[in-house]
């Protein structure tokens, strides 16, 4: 199996507006994800949400600054880690990520001991 990076975009002001019933539906709706993962043949090894952009520090050319490194309609704001047969497999994951207000980015993890990917 081969572990795949699901990063997860969305246009994060869309969650500034949620109800709290709407938030719980969003949790409610990544913890199906997660079972369906396994339904699949899948396995999340690992994952994590991050705070908004307004909590971002960026160091660019030894200069630091507030705000995120790329002004964006999207924002990168969380993302999985799986393990899935096959690129194939792995969307077929990635498809059922749950993002109401954007869409998701697929990459497998490099194997560093064999060097990039030509």
């Amino acid at each position: 199996m081969t572990q795949y990076m699901i990063s997860l975009y969305e246009r994060e002001a869309e969650y500034a507006t949620m109800t709290p019933e709407a938030w719980g539906s969003v949790l409610d709706a990544h913890g199906a994800f997660a079972r369906a993962v396994a339904d699949l043949g899948g396995t999340i090894t690992g994952g994590g949400v991050l705070q908004p952009t307004t909590t971002a520090t960026s160091i660019r050319g030894g200069e630091v600054t507030d705000g995120p490194f790329v002004e964006s309609k999207e924002a990168f704001g969380g993302f999985y880690l799986v393990e899935a047969r096959d690129l194939d497999h792995a969307l077929e994951i990635a498809k059922l990520t749950p993002t109401p207000f954007g869409g998701v980015e697929v990459r497998p993890l490099m194997d560093v001991s064999a060097g990039p990917a030509r």
